[in-house]
């Protein structure tokens, strides 16, 4: 038991596994760290990339600007 709401029991185990069950309400969240932490990899990843593509655009949106008030 981990409170008094979660409970955790083996259900097999083999040569390099172990196959847990979970019975918990469904207020409680149960999320695999390791899932956790890849899906937070790929929101920071997802992101950074729309300022990323702004930065490399940046140069050549000055340089048309640049060239539009020169010809004002």
């Amino acid at each position: 038991m981990i409170g008094d709401q979660v409970e955790i029991t083996v259900l097999k185990v083999s040569k390099d596994k172990v196959k847990l069950g979970i019975k918990a309400p469904d207020s409680v969240s149960i999320q695999r760290e390791e899932l956790l932490i890849s899906v937070g990899q790929e929101n920071v990843r997802a992101a950074a990339s729309p300022l990323d593509a702004l930065q490399r655009l940046l140069p050549a949106l000055r340089q048309q600007l640049d060239e539009a008030a020169s010809r004002a």
